[in-house]
């Protein structure tokens, strides 16, 4: 039986509605896969505070069009990780500098984003919150001991932060999530930067680290959310008096043709800009 005219009239533009629809969605793809990809190498200092950063080559880099790596980078100014330096014609894209009034801005933020967050994880049932304060003891003792051995920066950069991520990614609302998300990764640059020498000053943060598994366990909510947003405001002190001793990062901004090291997810790369 011959198909209806209906049917056919409707098969061809089914066919361009499939194919628009997969091809948005690969659009969708590729800017979350610069983004992602961008914002992993900004975190870990392999585009340095400051470096130009040049649409074209970066798109040659990720094998990808420049219409999502404009995307990206639009997203990523917006997000902060991401700077203009001049105007009109003479605007370029620079890798945000490190500074310490962005930097102490920027431990506010997630400060106040964990307090909350601490709030919730001590208002759990008791059950809950006594395995939650568990864990974190348990993770602020490794803490406090490979900072002693100071054999490690990156261990001790990552059991920092899968305490702070302990009392957040499992207890908070969508919401809050997205947001801490999207703030965390920024103090992160400056945490992974000064890494070496933040070590000097860990032993205070491990007991407030206590203070805040402490408040959790015993459910009070108000306890817990000071404490959560008194170690961050102490680390924005901290970080200040570091910056101040070691200099900030990218603000400076040198426009010569400087070498950048980018790893995006097919392997690293050395990048002109």
């Amino acid at each position: 039986m011959p198909p209806s005219p209906s049917r056919s009239a409707k098969s061809p533009a089914r066919r361009r509605a499939a194919t628009s629809t997969a091809a948005s969605t690969e659009r969708l793809d590729n800017v979350s896969r610069a983004y992602h990809d961008l914002r992993s190498v900004i975190v870990w200092g392999q585009l340095p505070p400051g470096s130009r950063i040049s649409e074209r080559v970066i798109a040659e880099r990720l094998g990808l069009s420049r219409t999502p790596v404009r995307s990206a980078l639009h997203r990523l100014e917006q997000e902060g990780f991401v700077a203009s330096a001049g105007k009109g014609r003479e605007r370029r894209l620079i890798v945000a500098p490190l500074t310490s009034d962005d930097g102490q801005e920027v431990y506010f933020i997630v400060g106040h984003l964990e307090g909350l967050a601490a709030r919730m994880a001590a208002s759990l049932p008791a059950p809950r919150r006594k395995t939650l304060a568990t864990r974190l003891r348990q993770l602020n003792r490794e803490l406090a001991l490979e900072s002693r051995k100071r054999e490690d920066a990156s261990l001790v950069f990552d059991l920092d932060l899968e305490f702070h991520r302990s009392f957040v990614e499992d207890v908070v609302g969508p919401r809050l999530l997205t947001l801490y998300r999207a703030i965390k990764p920024q103090s992160e640059r400056y945490s992974r930067l000064y890494v070496t020498v933040l070590l000097d000053e860990l032993s205070a943060s491990v007991k407030e680290h206590e203070v805040i598994a402490a408040s959790i366990a015993k459910g009070n909510p108000d306890a817990a959310q000071r404490a959560a947003e008194t170690n961050w405001h102490n680390a924005a002190r901290r970080l200040a008096r570091i910056v101040a001793q070691h200099g900030e990062r990218g603000s400076w901004s040198s426009w010569d043709q400087d070498v950048i090291r980018i790893m995006p997810a097919a392997g690293r790369h050395k990048v002109r800009f």
